[in-house]
């Protein structure tokens, strides 16, 4: 991109970033014609399903008359969308609504109708960065850790630009109808053949290859067959070289693998670094995350959020790591240091913990019964394998993901259930969601629709949910993973279906941008437009554009700091892939109608330093980190310290204890809130600075 198309971009971009700006930030303010309601962010006590409670804290002040503080109790539906990283609390119920030491029964009845009836109207959107960093304050939720496959897979370590060329199995070469040509099928690379010719030609961004043998002795060529070189035009997708590809002037070496694998690249010999306030070592002048314990000499990789470990990098004997064993020292690794993203798969870091709260909110969506509809076809007559250990059955040989259950056919296509009599439909959209899908087991190709909900439905649409997990992002040992690690066969007659992935494409995790994938595969090495199946061989939907590029640069280049471009979103919303049906539940264009619809709502001017506490006690964090509690006997602006209110119960150790419950409560709000605060506004400036660069490395 040019810097006057990005430029035009950004320029395009700031007014809807201005609206999330505005329509994001707390407190809110609402106007009356006698009153000004304020209400602060809300702070979370129960959520499950799609279902939020919690309590807001709200000062109402009338014209000519003291303020006054409350709180009130809530219940909402959660609508979400990750794409614009906004959350709708919908269908708002005040459930309850206290106003400390108020006493005038006939005011509280009239101004607690007048919050129900405020704020009953108004939906209200949240950061969904500000809503993780609030479900630390919720007790109930579940821990979504799994139990799975951490095997190392084969790992390759080279010192010059290499590509890694995945094969799923023994090459399987299909011939493409009427042009003499052939193709492997069970890989998402261009490698094609003459048919009857020995040569291979594999094509890898700007470069080509040739080789008389698929596993072995690949070589840059430029004397490419015309037809071979028109195939590859007509069906490689079209990418714009950025300038580090342009850079890129030597063919990296290729290895072909046929099983799960991952290569390790360092720009020459392994150049290490002190990590500061640490006694580790990382490698400098790579892509990839290598840390060093000087203490113990075992070199740790993070690959697909897993650590492994060995002695040495080149031919190691590498061993998964259990998060909770890693050395002490990784958790002192600084947020600001230059491998500052491996602290998301460090348990007990600020990063780790909202990852895992991130694992418990679903992408939401709206289902029409009428129009949503989905094709289901097999490669010859439906044929379904039981999952062993459960009353589920898979059918083997389509590209969808079709279930049997108690004699009823169940498809989960982008998200949504359909139902049908039998395996080759007519479908309709399912309203419940068999009981039986959470007996499947991780070794099971189907386990990710284990994580699609249905929640609720009326007789025109059904509310439905998926969470990470449908994408193949699992918690376990207290940080995120990517895939089961399980290896799922594929299916190969007439058609080729393959499966998710864990292995193979280089999959990191960042906590400010999401998963994505590395050694260039954005700038032309995977022809995924060549494949009519092109679901299953990254694994997750979406993923079409790769956050690094990985041949040469590392961070002694000073290419850390800018190599991870990729989308966080598109392996989460699949609800937007579909052409029909779905009616996303959030977007900014809603949010700024909602607020044309109540124009009294607006960000307020004042601090967001208001909070309740569970016994709907109004309290005000001040500068100095003190706690003021507010009070409506005589004047709303009266105060007295929490630590030094009602002295005549300081003899009561029940009263002194839940003085120090209650501060400890308001505490755990402020640092909850806090965080929330500083991740959206993260969140905010990687917005910006990929709409301005096309990406970078969050720290």
């Amino acid at each position: 991109m040019t810097f006057i198309k990005r430029i035009v971009l950004l320029l395009l971009l700031l007014p809807v970033l201005f609206v999330a700006q505005d329509e994001l930030s707390w407190p809110r303010e609402i106007e009356t014609l006698a009153n000004t309601i304020t209400i602060y962010q809300p702070q979370l006590e129960s959520f499950k399903n799609n279902i939020l409670e919690g309590r807001m804290a709200i000062s109402i002040k009338p014209k000519d008359e003291e303020m006054l503080f409350c709180a009130a109790w809530f219940r909402a539906k959660m609508d979400t969308d990750f794409d614009s990283r906004i959350v709708t609390l919908d269908e708002l119920s005040i459930t309850k609504v206290h106003f400390p030491d108020l006493e005038d029964s006939s005011k509280i009845d009239q101004l607690s109708k007048l919050v129900e009836e405020e704020t009953k109207t108004w939906d209200i959107a949240m950061s969904l960065d500000r809503l993780v960093a609030s479900l630390d304050e919720v007790d109930n939720l579940n821990d979504p850790s799994v139990k799975l496959n951490n095997t190392p897979p084969d790992i390759y370590f080279r010192t010059t630009p290499t590509t890694l060329i995945t094969i799923d199995g023994d090459p399987i070469l299909k011939e493409i109808e009427d042009s003499g040509l052939e193709y492997v099928v069970n890989t998402p690379f261009f490698v094609v053949r003459e048919k009857g010719e020995s040569t291979y030609y594999l094509k890898g961004g700007k470069f080509w290859y040739e080789s008389d043998e698929i596993a072995k002795g690949w070589e840059e060529t430029s004397n490419v067959p015309k037809d071979i070189n028109k195939l590859a035009e007509d069906n490689l997708e079209k990418v714009e070289e950025d300038s580090v590809s342009a850079s890129i002037t030597e063919a990296p070496a290729l290895i072909v693998v046929t099983k799960p694998s991952e290569v390790i690249l360092t720009d020459g010999d392994p150049e290490y670094q002190s990590l500061e306030e640490t006694t580790l070592l990382y490698v400098q002048n790579t892509d990839s995350e290598i840390i060093m314990d000087v203490t113990s000499q075992e070199h740790y990789v993070l690959l697909a959020g897993r650590w492994f470990h060995s002695k040495t990098l080149k031919d190691g004997d590498w061993k998964f790591q259990e998060p909770s064993e890693l050395p002490e020292e990784f958790t002192k690794i600084p947020a600001t240091s230059d491998m500052s993203t491996v602290r998301a798969s460090i348990p007990g870091t600020e990063e780790a913990k909202n990852s895992l709260l991130e694992q418990s909110i679903p992408q939401t969506a709206t289902v029409d019964r009428k129009t949503a509809t989905v094709e289901v076809k097999y490669d010859g007559d439906p044929e379904f394998n039981l999952v062993e250990g459960t009353e589920v059955s898979v059918a083997a040989n389509t590209d969808k993901t079709v279930l049997l259950i108690k004699k009823k056919y169940y498809c989960i296509d982008e998200a949504i259930w359909f139902v049908s009599d039998n395996p080759t439909g007519p479908w309709i959209v399912s309203d419940v969601r068999p009981d039986e899908v959470d007996e499947l087991p991780p070794s099971s190709e189907v386990y990710n629709v284990k994580y699609v909900y249905i929640y609720d439905s009326t007789p025109e649409v059904v509310y439905v949910g998926y969470y990470p997990g449908y994408s193949y992002s699992y918690a376990y040992g207290g940080v995120v993973v990517y895939g089961t690690g399980y290896y799922y066969n594929p299916w190969y007659r007439h058609y080729y279906y393959p499966r998710a992935v864990t292995w193979g494409f280089g999959v990191h995790y960042n906590p400010y941008t999401g998963w994505g994938f590395s050694v260039g595969f954005r700038y032309g090495w995977v022809g995924w437009g060549f494949h009519p199946y092109r679901r299953g061989y990254w694994g997750a939907r979406g993923y079409r554009a790769g956050y690094r590029h990985g041949y040469r640069h590392g961070a002694r280049a000073g290419y850390r700091a800018g190599y991870r471009a990729g989308n966080r979103n598109s392996n989460r919303n699949v609800y937007k892939n579909r052409s029909n049906g779905v009616k996303q539940t959030r977007n900014v264009n809603r949010s700024q109608s909602n607020m044309n619809r109540n124009n009294r709502a607006r960000a307020s001017s004042k601090p967001n330093n208001m909070y309740s506490d569970n016994r709907g006690n109004i309290h005000q964090r001040n500068k100095d980190g003190s706690w003021s509690q507010k009070s409506n006997k005589r004047s709303g602006s009266q105060t007295q310290s929490l630590a030094k209110q009602n002295p005549s119960r300081q003899r009561s150790g029940s009263s002194s204890m839940n003085r120090s419950n209650s501060q400890q409560q308001l505490n755990r709000s402020y640092q909850s809130r806090s965080r929330g605060t500083s991740n959206y506004n993260r969140s905010r400036s990687s917005s910006m600075s990929r709409g301005r660069s096309g990406g970078g490395r969050r720290r």
